[in-house]
C-alpha cells in the first residue's frame, strides 16, 4: 500500500467538516485589504495627502509596530496598515488547521479508527496540509482580486496577496513538524505559536533597529515583497524553499514515531501522585504550569520590545499644521506617546486574551478526551474541577498583563531616563485589560455549560473583538457594533482619564456568562462528544 493511500477521501473530509470554519477565515482575511484600501481611497484622495501621512509612519516606533512604509501610495498604505495582521491572522488559521487534523485527531484517537481502513502512513499528514494550502490559495487568490477591484495596480495586489498565501502556507508546514513533537495537540498548537509570536519580535526589532534581524521573520519576508512598492518577487522563494524544509521534516519524523505518540516522549510519573498533587486545584496547576510559563516569557519579551520602542514615538515630526494642530489636542509629544503606549498595550491585551481563551477551553477538552470521567468518579465536583481551571484563566490572565506592564514600564522608563515615574503608568495601561479579557472567559464558560459542541467560537469571539477594535474606525462601522467587543470600552491609560464604570460593568458581563455556564455545567450531561 502507498504511504499516500486515501490521502483525496482525506482531504475532501477535513474540508467538509472546516466547511464553516474556513469559510469564515477565507472571507475575512480576503474583505480585509480590500476594506482598508476603499477606505484610504476616501481618506486621502490626493498624493500630497498622501505624502503628508508617510512622513508620520516612518516614525521609529510606528515602524515597530507595523512595519515600514515601502511605498507611498494607496497600495503602499494598505500594505502598512494591515499587512502584519494579515500576515498574523492568515499563519493562526493555517497553524490551527494543520495541528487539528493530524495531532487533534490522533489524541482524540479518531485517527486510530481511520487507520483502520485503507490510509497510507502520510495520508492524514497530506490532507491536513493540502486543506490548509488549498484555504491559502483561496485567500491569495481573492485578495489580489479584491484589493484589484478597488483600483489598485494589479502587479502590487498580486504581490500582497501572495505574501499572505505563503506566510499562511509556511506556517502550516511548520504547524507539520510541530505536530510530531509531542502528544499533545495544546502542545503542539503551543509550539507553532511560539515560533509565529518570536517571528513577530523579530520583525518589530529588526524593521525598527537592526535591518537584517527582520530578513529572518516570515512576517517580515512578507513586507519585504515591497507590494505596491517594486514588487521582490523573489522573495517568494524564501517562503517556498522553507515550506519544503519544514514540510519534508515532518514527514521524517512522522515516520520515526508511533501513532498517538510524540517524538518527544512524555515522561513517566511516579508510581503514586505526591501529595502536593491531592486538590484540583493542584492538578490544575501541574497542567498549566508550563503554558503559563511560555507566555509569561514571551508577553515579558514584547511588553519590553514595544515599550522601548515607544520612546522613539516623541521624536515625530508633523509635516503640516493640521498635523500638528492634531498633535496639540492630543497633548503634545508626551500625549502622542501615551496614546502609542495605550495603543500597544491594548494590543498585548487581547493577545493575552487567547491565553484566556486557551486556558478556559482546556475544560471541554479534558471533558471531550474522557479524562475528567476519572476525576469527577472521585469527591470532586464539577463545580470544583471547573473552579481549580478558572483560577489559570483569571489570575493567570492577570499575572500575564502585569508582567509585560512592568517589563515596558521599565524599558520605557529606561529610554527616556524617568524609570521610577513611568513604570507606575505603563502598568496601569497594562492592567486596565484585566476586565475585557475576563469577558471572553465568561464567554467560554457560558459555551462550555450550554453550547459545548459550540466551544470553539470563544475563538471567533476573540477574533470579531480583534478586527472590531482595530479596524472599525477605519472601516467606517457605527460605533455601538464596534461597543461588542469587551476591548472597544478599556480606559485608554496612560494619558486619558481613569473612570471606573465601563470596568466595573465588563467585570459584571464576565461574572453573568460564567455563572450561567456553570449552572449549565453543573446540570447538563458529561461528558458530550
Amino acid at each position: 500500500m502507498n504511504s499516500l493511500t486515501g490521502t483525496r477521501a482525506l482531504t475532501r473530509l477535513a474540508l467538509r467538516l472546516d466547511r464553516v470554519r474556513l469559510t469564515v477565515w477565507v472571507v475575512g482575511l480576503a474583505v480585509m485589504p480590500m476594506g482598508t484600501a476603499a477606505n484610504y481611497l476616501k481618506l486621502y484622495p490626493t498624493q500630497q495627502d498622501l505624502e503628508a501621512v508617510s512622513g508620520v509612519l516612518s516614525n521609529p516606533s510606528l515602524v515597530a509596530l507595523s512595519g515600514p512604509l515601502f511605498g507611498v501610495s494607496i497600495g503602499g498604505l494598505t500594505t502598512w496598515k494591515i499587512g502584519v495582521t494579515e500576515f498574523i491572522l492568515v499563519a493562526l488559521m493555517s497553524l490551527l488547521t494543520v495541528v487539528r487534523h493530524t495531532r487533534t485527531e490522533e489524541e482524540t484517537g479518531r485517527l486510530e479508527l481511520l487507520r483502520a481502513t485503507v490510509i497510507g502512513r502520510h495520508a492524514p499528514l497530506t490532507a491536513a496540509l493540502l486543506t490548509a494550502v488549498l484555504a491559502n490559495l483561496a485567500i491569495a487568490v481573492l485578495v489580489a482580486l479584491g484589493l484589484m477591484a478597488t483600483g489598485l495596480p494589479a502587479a502590487g495586489s498580486a504581490a500582497l496577496g501572495l505574501a499572505t498565501g505563503l506566510v499562511g502556507i509556511l506556517f502550516a508546514a511548520i504547524a507539520a513538524a510541530a505536530a510530531q513533537l509531542t502528544q499533545s495537540a495544546r502542545a503542539a498548537n503551543g509550539i507553532a505559536a511560539a515560533v509565529l509570536g518570536g517571528t513577530y519580535l523579530l520583525r518589530a526589532v529588526g524593521d525598527s533597529g537592526p535591518t537584517w534581524l527582520s530578513w529572518l521573520s516570515p512576517t517580515g519576508w512578507g513586507l519585504h515583497m515591497r507590494p505596491y512598492a517594486g514588487e521582490r518577487w523573489w522573495v517568494a522563494l524564501l517562503f517556498v524553499g522553507f515550506a519544503a524544509v519544514f514540510i519534508a521534516v515532518g514527514y521524517v519524523l512522522e515516520a520515526r514515531r508511533d501513532v498517538g505518540a510524540g517524538l518527544l516522549a512524555e515522561r513517566l510519573g511516579p508510581a503514586e501522585a505526591s501529595p502536593g498533587l491531592r486538590t484540583p486545584l493542584a492538578l490544575a496547576w501541574r497542567l498549566q504550569r508550563g503554558l503559563l510559563l511560555g507566555w509569561t516569557i514571551g508577553l515579558a519579551l514584547s511588553g519590553a520590545v514595544l515599550g522601548g520602542a515607544a520612546a522613539g514615538i516623541g521624536d515625530l515630526e508633523s509635516p503640516n499644521q493640521q498635523l500638528t494642530d492634531i498633535l496639540n489636542r492630543m497633548g503634545g509629544r508626551n500625549g502622542l506617546t501615551d496614546a502609542f503606549l495605550a495603543a500597544i498595550f491594548g494590543i498585548i491585551g487581547m493577545v493575552a486574551a487567547a491565553y484566556t481563551v486557551q486556558v478556559t477551553l482546556r475544560l471541554r477538552q479534558e471533558e471531550s478526551s474522557g479524562r475528567v470521567e476519572a476525576l469527577l468518579a472521585t469527591r470532586v465536583s464539577r463545580l470544583q474541577w471547573a473552579a481549580s481551571h478558572l483560577v489559570f484563566a483569571l489570575l493567570g490572565t492577570a499575572l500575564l498583563l502585569a508582567v509585560s506592564g512592568l517589563a515596558g514600564g521599565l524599558a520605557y522608563g529606561a529610554q527616556v531616563h524617568d524609570v521610577g515615574g513611568q513604570v507606575g503608568r505603563v502598568f496601569g495601561a497594562a492592567m486596565v485589560q484585566l476586565p475585557a479579557t475576563w469577558v471572553l472567559a465568561g464567554f467560554g464558560v457560558a459555551l462550555i455549560g450550554l453550547a459545548p459542541r459550540l466551544s470553539t467560537l470563544a475563538w471567533a469571539a476573540l477574533i470579531l473583538s480583534v478586527l472590531l477594535v482595530e479596524l472599525g474606525a477605519l472601516f467606517g462601522l457605527s460605533q455601538w457594533i464596534v461597543d461588542i467587543a469587551p476591548f472597544a470600552h478599556v480606559p485608554k491609560l496612560p494619558g486619558s482619564a481613569f473612570t471606573a464604570t465601563p470596568m466595573l460593568w465588563l467585570t459584571v458581563v464576565a461574572v453573568a456568562l460564567g455563572a450561567a455556564g456553570l449552572v449549565g455545567l453543573r446540570r447538563r450531561d458529561m461528558p458530550v462528544a
